[in-house]
């Protein structure tokens, strides 16, 4: 069987994400650092395997796999402990519905190349850029806070793929200085969620280059 490889960003929420999964799941793996500042997922041998020239990219099973969603259900799949998805269908929808309003609402107006446009082509200062950042943040998380259990994860018992997706876009939250208060119950969900080693082991100061 190949080495299991996965090119990532220490920052990249989307990255964060697949290090959780993988981690949860027990799957070695060894770490490419690809720096997203210094363009290096648009090299022409990364662009070759992963068209977009985003991260994370995931190769596994002699596969190269792309978008964090889908790495993550190829995982599910196929190394089903610690499934992140149920296996009932009404289940799975309602966990996928959770995880999306991260991964499909929040984090594509939020990731890095957004705001790296809204500076460099629209003119914009970088308070409005945070203004931004946290606007469309905290509309998403309000959903989420609606939708959260009183007690326990998202997942109950044992994280689901929307605990999966929360952790770094809290820690993002933070980063961008995001007033949490109006979200009790998320913030809740993220301090049990960090204290498991599969969480606290993906966190980017854990794989920060030095």
């Amino acid at each position: 069987m190949s080495e299991t490889v996965l090119f990532d960003y220490w920052r990249s929420s989307a990255s964060y994400r697949v290090r959780i999964a993988l981690n949860l799941k027990g799957i070695a793996y060894r770490a490419v650092p690809t720096d997203l500042l210094t363009s290096q997922q648009k090299a022409p041998d990364y662009v070759a395997r992963n068209p977009q020239g985003f991260v994370p990219m995931l190769h596994i099973d002699g596969l190269d796999l792309t978008q964090s969603l889908a790495i993550i259900d190829y995982l599910d799949a196929t190394r089903p402990d610690a499934r992140l998805l149920p296996e009932d269908p009404a289940a799975r929808a309602v966990t996928l519905a959770r995880a999306m309003i991260i991964i499909a609402d929040i984090h594509p107006v939020n990731n890095l190349r957004m705001l790296k446009y809204l500076k460099a082509e629209m003119g914009q200062d970088q308070a409005v850029i945070d203004d931004w950042y946290r606007h469309w943040v905290a509309e998403g998380f309000a959903a989420l806070e609606a939708l959260a259990p009183d007690d326990g994860l998202f997942g109950g018992t044992t994280p689901d793929l929307t605990d999966v997706c929360l952790v770094p876009q809290m820690a993002n939250a933070r980063r961008f200085d995001l007033d949490l208060a109006p979200f009790p119950r998320l913030v809740r969900i993220d301090a049990e969620l960090q204290a498991i080693p599969a969480f606290a082991a993906g966190h980017p100061d854990a794989v920060k280059p030095a």
